[in-house]
C-alpha cells in the first residue's frame, strides 16, 4: 500500500537517480509561494463579499447561486487540468493557473447585477480550479522526493496567505472600494507570479511512478483501476466535507457575524483571519502530527473537533463566543484535507490529485447554494451547523477507511 511518505523517488536524470537537496529547496519554496498567493487571493475576494453583495442587490439565495459560479468553474476545470498536468507537466500548469486567478479576480466588482457576478465567478473559479489541481500534483511529487509527509505545510502556506489577506482586506475595507482592492490584488498576484514562476519552470517535477514517461509523452490519463478508484474516491469524499466546511466559513463565516450576531465589519472579517490563523498553525504541526498520530487518528480527531467548534461558531448567542468556535473549527479542519488529497496522489498521480479534488470542491459546489437556501429557509446559523455535521462525517468516514488498501496491479 502506498503510504503518504513512501519511497518513490526518481529525478528527470533517471529513475532512482537522487536529487539534489538545493533544487528540492527551491521547488518547496517556490510551490509555498503559489499556496500563499493562492490563499491571499481567495480570501481577498472573500471579504469583499458583503460589499458586493450588496452592489449587486442579492438576496441570500441570489448569492448563493452567484457564488455557484466558483464552484462550478473549479469543477468543470479540475479534470481537465489532470490532463494538461499529465501532458505539460503540472509546473507550467501552476504558473499559468496563477496568473489567470489573478487576472480574474479584478472582475466580480465591475458587476451589477447576481447573473453578471455568477457569469465572472466561473472564470475566477476555473483559474481557482486550475491552480490547486496543479499545484497539488507539484506538491504531491515533491513529497515523494523528499520521503517525507510535508504537505500539510503547503497548505499551512495557504491558510496563511488567507489570513493576511483577510487580515488586510478588513483593514481597507472601509476606506477602500471593492475595485479599487480587488484591482491592487490583480497587481500583487502577478508580481508574485512573475517572481515564482521562473523557479518552477526551470525545475522539471522530480519523477515518480506517475510522472516517469514525463509531459508530452502520456497525453491521455490512464484510467484508475478497481480498488484503486475506490479508495481514491472514498478520500474525495473525505476532501468533499473537508471544503463544504471551508468554502462555508470563507462565504458565509464573516455575514453570518454581521448579519446575526451585529459585528463590526472590521470583526467580521477578523472572524475569517481567526479562522484561517488556527488552520494555519494546524497545519504546520501537520507533519508532526502525522509522523506521531498516523493519518486515520489525525483524520477522526480533526473530523470531531471541527464539529464540535462549527456547533460552536454556528449556534453561539455572542459574537466572542462564534469567534471561539470559528478557531476551534479551524483547527480541527487544517489537515483533512491535505491527507486526503496527498493520499489520492500517493495512490494515482495527477489522476487521482484531480478526482479527489474534484470531489472534494463538489463540497464547495454544494456548500454556497444549500447554506443559502437553508438560510432563506431557516437562518444562517442553522444553516450553518451542515458544516458540523459533515466534518463529523469525514471523521467517520476516515476511521472506516483506516484498512483499506490497494493490492498490486490496481
Amino acid at each position: 500500500m502506498p503510504l503518504l511518505n513512501k519511497p518513490r523517488t526518481a529525478v528527470p536524470g533517471g529513475p532512482g537517480a537522487p536529487i539534489a537537496s538545493p533544487s528540492l529547496s527551491r521547488l518547496r519554496t517556490a510551490l509555498t509561494v503559489f499556496f500563499a498567493l493562492d490563499g491571499f487571493l481567495f480570501a481577498g475576494w472573500v471579504v469583499r463579499i458583503p460589499a458586493i453583495k450588496e452592489q449587486t442587490g442579492s438576496s441570500a439565495s441570489d448569492l448563493g447561486l452567484a457564488l455557484l459560479g466558483v464552484s462550478a468553474g473549479a469543477v468543470v476545470t479540475m479534470t481537465l487540468t489532470g490532463r494538461l498536468c499529465r501532458r505539460y507537466g503540472s509546473h507550467p500548469v501552476t504558473v499559468a493557473s496563477g496568473a489567470l486567478m489573478s487576472l480574474s479576480i479584478a472582475l466580480p466588482p465591475l458587476t451589477h447585477s447576481p447573473l453578471a457576478l455568477g457569469l465572472v465567478l466561473l472564470v475566477f473559479g476555473a483559474a481557482y480550479g486550475g491552480v490547486n489541481v496543479a499545484m497539488n500534483s507539484a506538491a504531491v511529487d515533491l513529497v515523494a522526493a523528499m520521503r517525507r509527509p510535508v504537505m500539510p505545510s503547503f497548505h499551512a502556506a495557504f491558510s496563511l496567505g488567507g489570513m493576511i489577506g483577510a487580515g488586510l482586506g478588513g483593514l481597507v475595507a472601509g476606506g477602500l472600494s471593492p475595485t479599487a482592492h480587488l484591482i491592487a490584488l490583480t497587481a500583487i498576484g502577478l508580481l508574485v507570479t512573475a517572481a515564482a514562476g521562473p523557479v518552477l519552470l526551470r525545475h522539471p517535477a522530480p519523477v515518480t511512478e506517475h510522472t516517469a514517461k514525463g509531459p508530452g509523452n502520456d497525453p491521455a490519463p490512464r484510467r484508475l483501476k478497481g480498488r484503486t478508484r475506490r479508495i481514491v474516491v472514498v478520500f474525495g469524499v473525505i476532501a468533499l466535507c473537508t471544503a463544504y466546511g471551508e468554502g462555508a466559513m470563507a462565504d458565509w463565516g464573516a455575514l453570518h457575524l454581521e448579519q446575526d450576531l451585529h459585528a463590526h465589519a472590521g470583526i467580521a472579517a477578523a472572524g475569517y483571519s481567526l479562522f484561517a490563523l488556527t488552520m494555519t498553525a494546524g497545519r504546520l504541526s501537520g507533519t508532526a502530527l502525522l509522523e506521531r498520530l498516523g493519518q486515520t487518528r489525525t483524520l477522526v480527531a480533526g473530523g470531531t473537533t471541527a464539529a464540535a467548534g462549527m456547533l460552536l461558531g454556528a449556534l453561539a448567542p455572542t459574537v466572542w463566543l462564534a469567534l471561539i468556535g470559528f478557531a476551534v473549527t479551524g483547527l480541527g479542519l487544517a489537515n483533512i484535507f491535505p491527507v486526503a488529497v496527498a493520499r489520492a496522489g500517493a495512490l494515482a498521480g495527477p489522476g487521482g490529485v484531480a478526482a479527489a479534488s474534484t470531489l472534494g470542491y463538489g463540497g464547495m459546489l454544494l456548500g454556497p447554494p444549500a447554506i443559502g437556501f437553508l438560510a432563506d429557509w431557516f437562518s444562517l446559523p442553522v444553516a450553518l451547523t451542515t458544516v458540523a455535521a459533515l466534518a463529523g462525517g469525514a471523521a467517520l468516514i476516515g476511521y472506516s477507511a483506516r484498512r483499506m488498501s490497494v493490492p498490486q496491479g490496481g
